[in-house]
């Protein structure tokens, strides 16, 4: 399994950026799938999940009412639509896939997660 994420870059204060992420393998139907992020010299830390069926979504509160994560079940893709980002959004993007239905609780570990993508750098910077 293999999780393929994208659409990192570098964006100003106040702009926006969309990050994507594919799994090929297997499909998660039945899970969960999310976006971490980790800057340098701290530790990874939840972002947003998304319970595949029922499409229930979770946030951190520093980034809920400005990022929207979201599932397209037709192409398999989990969206992350980041606006208003702030010079304190730059880290590396991670997207994590479980193949069991997380409570919300469970989302903000790391342990929790079954696969995780490579990475994808979001540099906010004017």
């Amino acid at each position: 399994v293999q999780l393929q994420a994208s659409g990192g870059g570098l964006v100003q204060p106040g702009g926006s950026l969309r990050l994507s992420c594919t799994p090929s393998g297997r499909t998660f139907s039945n899970g969960a799938m999310g976006w971490f992020r980790q800057a340098p010299g701290k530790e990874r830390e939840f972002v947003a999940g998304i319970r595949w069926n029922g499409g229930n979504r979770f946030y951190s509160g520093s980034v809920k009412g400005r990022f929207v994560i979201s599932r397209d079940s037709a192409k398999n893709t989990v969206l992350l639509q980041m606006n208003s980002l702030k010079p304190e959004d730059t880290a590396v993007y991670y997207c994590a896939a479980s193949v069991s239905s997380l409570i919300m609780s469970s989302m903000f570990m790391t342990d929790s997660w079954h696969y995780w993508g490579q990475g994808t750098l979001v540099t906010v910077s004017s």
